[in-house]
């Protein structure tokens, strides 16, 4: 039996595959169900106590060379291919990935700052996660206000106040804390309300607000500036209508309609046969605002305004469940593969 052993450990020691499948069939022979090794520890089961030692050894030895020498030979048919490259048959047919595309969100989105852009303004960004003075306070929100509210907002911790903002307006605050004017700039990013979900509204969404403020801007600049938008997002026929609001920042505040773009105007089931789309609410920043973050109100005026970008989104597009926007179903997401972004 020991001479058996010692010629399987020579033929372990010269073995010299040229194929890595061939180190594969050497190791079922030799440690498969019926290889070499159990028809060895089969055979060490009659071997006399006394003889037991050496040939257990042995067999150990031979064991241990074997699961040895098949790693190390596979681990250098493994660097070969790498340093090769896979073999790569030419005449086999390509094959195509599929590319994705833009999420109808930022398509709105880019499209909408691409607009504005065109009328001087930058992009300006803030935090997700904000205070109290920046969200409310300095927007003029009195204390019983019910967006302060923890059914309508989401608090992370009360004392001080820290929560998921409600709308991109708190970065229009830190512009004007940190910038002198002339200013200039939208505000694109994520909001959350503590909103049921439904068709027509979700706790996550996406807003665009702008800021206008330097000496001497006029509520006729602010209406001539969403026209233009009106027109460039909706149709050169497009028209609006301000129809009188109210918001604690602005006064005098509006909300703004859009001639409905599929009807034009002659009313339809979408605009409930109004032949108006609302987009969004704006109005002339209220001197406080202008005062809480170190800007005189008696040089200075501006205007702001704001929309969701869901909403501007269904009206381009026709969608009428809000709830599409986040369900990440390439059934819906496939259909805007065609729309350059």
């Amino acid at each position: 039996m020991i001479d058996k052993i010692n010629d399987l450990i020579d033929r372990v020691k010269a073995f010299q595959p040229k194929a890595a499948q061939e180190i594969e069939d050497f190791r079922i022979r030799m440690m498969g169900k019926k290889g070499e090794l159990n028809a060895i520890f089969e055979e060490f089961k009659t071997v006399a106590p006394e003889l037991k030692r050496e040939l257990g050894q042995r067999i150990n030895e031979l064991k241990t060379l074997t699961a040895e020498r098949i790693n190390e030979l596979r681990d250098r048919f493994a660097e070969q291919e790498s340093a090769d490259g896979p073999a790569i048959d030419m005449t086999r047919p390509g094959s195509a990935d599929d590319l994705g595309s833009r999420h109808p969100i930022s398509l709105v989105r880019n499209e909408i700052v691409e607009i504005f852009s065109r009328m001087g303004y930058t992009v300006a960004d803030g935090p997700e996660i904000e205070d109290d003075w920046h969200v409310f306070s300095a927007l003029n929100f009195p204390p019983e206000h019910p967006a302060r509210d923890m059914q309508d907002t989401f608090f992370i911790e009360k004392n001080p106040d820290i929560l998921l903002r409600t709308h991109t307006s708190s970065i229009q605050v830190r512009t004007m804390e940190h910038q002198k004017p002339p200013i200039r700039v939208i505000c694109p990013g994520r909001v959350f309300r503590n909103e049921a979900i439904s068709a027509r509204a979700h706790c996550i969404f996406h807003q665009v607000e702008g800021l206008y403020v330097d000496e001497n801007v006029s509520f006729a600049d602010l209406k001539q500036s969403i026209l233009y938008f009106a027109k460039e997002m909706f149709g050169e026929s497009s028209t609006i209508r301000l129809r009188p609001s109210y918001f604690p920042f602005t006064e005098p505040s509006a909300e703004v309609d859009v001639s409905c773009n599929l009807c034009g105007g002659k009313g339809c089931n979408v605009c409930k046969h109004t032949g108006w789309l609302e987009i969004m609410g704006c109005g002339m920043v209220d001197p406080a605002v202008l005062e809480a973050s170190g800007i005189d109100p008696a040089k200075y005026s501006g205007f702001a305004f704001g929309m969701g970008i869901e909403r501007i989104a269904m009206l381009k597009f026709g969608v009428r469940d809000l709830r599409l926007y986040f369900e990440n179903d390439v059934r819906f997401l496939h259909q805007f593969d065609s729309v350059i972004g």
